[in-house]
């Protein structure tokens, strides 16, 4: 948050409130099945077709609950944009 409002000249509460803001935005967009591009950053989406994507119910405990198996569940995913690319791996 420091960083932002540093080079926004904001305060660090403005920050704090613009950036849970957006990722609230973004988490939301993305639960409904809606797919968020941030052109050089990269995307979030939830894939469905995928199957890295998407975990099948499988056998096997789940610790919190000691259910046998572990219920199906579909997991967000973000690709990183180009120059994200480039600026962490020249």
């Amino acid at each position: 948050m420091d960083a932002v409002a540093a080079k926004t000249n904001i305060t660090k509460k403005q920050a704090d409130e613009i950036i849970s803001a957006f990722l609230s935005v973004v988490i939301e967009a993305v639960a409904n099945g809606e797919k968020i591009t941030l052109v050089g950053f990269g995307s979030f989406e939830r894939r469905v077709a995928c199957r890295r994507r998407h975990r099948s119910e499988r056998e096997g405990r789940n610790p919190k609950t000691n259910e046998p198996t572990i219920p199906a569940t579909k997991v967000p995913a973000f690709s990183a944009g180009k120059q994200f690319k480039e600026k962490v791996a020249p």
